[in-house]
Order: C-alpha cells, then sequence, then structure tokens
C-alpha cells in the first residue's frame, strides 16, 4: 500500500509542475488578449471621436451652406438695385426740373433716363427682344394677330407692340407682335372694272 500510496503523491508531484506549466501560456493568453481588447477599445474610441468630428464639421457646413443660400437670396438684388439708384436720381431731377425746363429738354432728360436704365439693365443680362423684320419665333414672341402686308414676307414680324426681355437668355417676357400674313390675290380683271 505504500507503494500504491506514493504513485499518486509521484502524479500528484509530476501533476504540480505541469499544471503550473500549463497555466504559464494560459496567462500569458490572457494577458495577451486583454492587451488586444484595450487596443481595440482603444481603436474604438479614437474611431468613435473621429466619427463625432467628421459628423460635426458635416453639420456646420450644412448650416454655412443654408446660411449662404438664404444671404443669396436675401441679397441677391443688391448689386441690381444699387445700379438702378442712379435711374432713380435720374428721374427725380427730371421732375424737380419740370415746372421750369421746356419740352425739349424734358424729352431729352427722359431719353437719357430711359437710355441709363436699359445699360444698368444690359449690365445684369437683361437684354431686350425687338424683332421687328425677323421672322416669327413662337419661343420669344406672342403674335397678338396677323396682318396682311404685301411688301413683306408671310410669317415676319410686321410690327412689335410690346418689346419683350430675356434675362441671361431665358424669357422674362415675350414680344408682343403682329405678323405678317400673306396679301389677298387680286384678279386683274376686277381692278379693271
Amino acid at each position: 500500500m505504500s507503494a500504491q500510496r506514493k504513485r499518486p503523491e509521484a502524479e500528484a508531484d509530476d501533476a504540480e509542475p505541469t499544471t503550473a506549466a500549463a497555466r504559464e501560456p494560459e496567462v500569458a493568453e490572457e494577458a495577451s488578449a486583454d492587451e488586444t481588447i484595450i487596443e481595440l477599445q482603444a481603436r474604438a474610441e479614437e474611431n468613435w471621436d473621429r466619427y463625432l468630428r467628421a459628423a460635426a464639421e458635416a453639420d456646420n457646413v450644412r448650416k454655412r451652406a443654408q446660411r449662404d443660400v438664404e444671404h443669396a437670396h436675401k441679397f441677391a438684388l443688391e448689386g441690381f438695385s444699387r445700379e438702378l439708384l442712379a435711374v432713380v436720381d435720374s428721374l427725380e431731377i427730371g421732375l424737380e426740373a419740370a415746372g421750369s425746363a421746356d419740352a425739349t429738354a424734358l424729352i431729352e432728360g427722359s431719353e437719357a433716363t430711359c437710355k441709363l436704365l436699359k445699360t444698368t439693365m444690359e449690365r445684369f443680362g437683361i437684354l431686350e427682344v425687338d424683332p421687328e423684320g425677323e421672322p416669327f419665333d413662337p419661343e420669344f414672341h406672342e403674335a397678338i394677330s396677323m396682318m396682311p402686308a404685301a411688301d413683306v414676307e408671310p410669317g415676319s414680324v410686321l410690327t412689335v407692340v410690346q418689346k419683350g426681355y430675356t434675362l441671361n437668355g431665358r424669357l422674362l417676357r415675350p414680344a408682343r407682335v403682329i405678323v405678317a400674313a400673306e396679301a389677298p390675290a387680286t384678279d386683274a380683271g376686277e381692278s379693271a372694272n
């Protein structure tokens, strides 16, 4: 029995060093796993911070763009309005002078003011559509009537009743026109009678 007793003790002695040796890699693996977890958590926090900063920057860009659009809508006509002030000043001077000026001076002043206004409009891309003598174009002209005309090609603009305007090539108002139609044919026999 004593031999049998020694055997378990011997096995126990042998088991302890094996268990301690087996525990060292487990401890090392646990330490390595803990380090990996800590490293991954640090990377996750860093990525979360990056995400929050990117989201905040995107929100700031959106707010800035929205503010810029609001300002563009609100002050879009600022330059045009500033240029129109010269036209208003010219009209006011003409009205003040109306009491003491003769008709010729008033006409000249009105023509100068009209020229100033047209120059201002052209500077901002507003162009006049005055198609007299040109072929009728339904995209830029509105025919209000047709009139027979022997000396003008049918389908061309005979008279401009109201000028049209475009803004940078886009129609603001069509020119209202009278279009030439074919002159009625007359018989030679009827004109002799």
